[in-house]
């Protein structure tokens, strides 16, 4: 078995690990296992190139670098620690675009169907805000996640310019992220959130890195298959 692929599965079996935990309220095993979810995604990318004999975008090794950040401050309780987690979320998006920029997606975007997807996007992110700009107001978090809210809806909308697979796992992380904020903004909970969350965080990264995954050691090029954009609300914390 190759071994990048034993990574792969080593990656699956600590995320079924982390949801465990979330859904039957395992501290230990969820402050064992988040932390190392990015760090072995990043590593079956590099094996994968190595494997290829070619090496990964370094941008995309920074990005996941900076979501095991993102992913530890968000195990604190705390605004301060809430925030830290928010801007290395931040710096992953900023990566993860200059990324996918690199690869055609500012051209991708100029053709259709593609040219329609910023609007897209852009809808999605302004009647998110509006939804629950009430309550991240009284949290006094309005401003920095409208900021975030906008790297991330570039962040998904350049994805979809490098293949179905990268494109749906940035949609299944602006889902994530959606939850997150409506549970801080305190507008909707639903049952079971913090495994939903969790989920679509792992997915989401997962086929981002497999997607990326694929290309490794190819010449830049502007890939047009478009993804779905999600239509996710609700609201956790990872």
């Amino acid at each position: 078995m190759p071994r990048s692929r034993s990574l792969l599965i080593a990656f699956l079996v600590v995320t079924a690990a982390n949801l465990l935990a979330n859904a039957t309220g395992g501290g230990v095993a969820f402050l064992l296992t988040k932390p190392l979810l990015m760090p072995l995604l990043a590593a079956y990318l590099w094996r994968a190139g190595a494997e290829r004999g070619a090496r990964p975008d370094r941008l995309v090794l920074v990005a996941l670098a900076f979501a095991t950040g993102g992913d530890v401050a968000l195990m604190i309780d705390g605004t301060g620690w809430f925030l830290a987690g928010m801007a290395c979320f931040l710096g992953t998006h900023l990566c993860y675009v200059a990324a996918f920029t690199r690869h055609g997606a500012a051209a991708a975007l100029r053709r259709a169907p593609l040219v329609a997807l910023p609007l897209g996007y852009a809808v999605l992110t302004v009647a998110a805000l509006t939804w629950m700009w009430a309550g991240l107001t009284d949290v006094g978090l309005a401003v920095p996640v409208a900021g975030y809210a906008l790297a991330l809806a570039t962040m998904a909308t350049t994805a979809a310019t490098q293949g179905w697979r990268v494109g749906l796992g940035a949609a299944l992380f602006l889902g994530s992220d959606l939850l997150i904020a409506a549970g801080v903004a305190e507008v909707a909970r639903p049952p079971g959130a913090p495994v939903l969350v969790m989920a679509t965080y792992a997915a989401g990264q997962a086929l981002i890195v497999l997607g990326l995954a694929v290309r490794v050691g190819t010449p830049p090029r502007a890939p047009v298959t478009p993804a779905v954009a999600p239509a996710t609300r609700a609201g956790s914390r990872r």
